[in-house]
């Protein structure tokens, strides 16, 4: 089975742009664009406000593990002549989370779900880790020790 989007030329910048988009109209108040060494987007961070408080969340995108998969369905499909790259990996990932995005926001339309809800796992903590990378640390406890 091919991976969803896996053959986009679309760049990850106007991707980036287009979640950009869609967070600001759906709540975010600040979105904040992360680039790595090489120039290419890294991840996007958003805050909301809740009240007198502020809500970070950061959106999940892993190109190399993209890469991985792409890797590794060639290497099932020896008919697969095309060759992937970090690029194309980069692309793919973006959109992927573009699609993610726009699935999520669609439950909040439907006023079945609030976005804290939606975004949990992926909130900000103080140690700047999500939510989700603060539990997984804990064995997925919600106190220290207690289940």
């Amino acid at each position: 089975m091919a991976l969803l989007n896996y053959s986009t030329q679309v760049p990850a910048a106007r991707t980036v742009g287009e979640i950009q988009g869609m967070l600001a109209a759906h709540g975010a108040r600040t979105i904040v664009t992360d680039y790595d060494d090489t120039g290419h987007v890294s991840g996007i961070s958003f805050e909301i406000w809740r009240g007198e408080r502020v809500l970070q969340f950061r959106v999940p995108v892993n190109p190399d593990a993209v890469l991985k998969v792409l890797q590794r369905e060639k290497d099932r499909n020896y008919r697969m002549r095309r060759t992937f790259t970090r690029e194309q990996a980069v692309m793919i990932a973006w959109r992927i989370a573009k699609d993610w995005v726009e699935a999520q926001l669609a439950l909040l339309e439907t006023e079945m779900v609030e976005l804290e809800q939606l975004f949990l796992p992926y909130l900000l903590l103080p140690s700047g880790k999500t939510l989700y990378e603060g539990m997984k640390v804990q064995g997925f406890l919600l106190e220290e020790g207690k289940g």
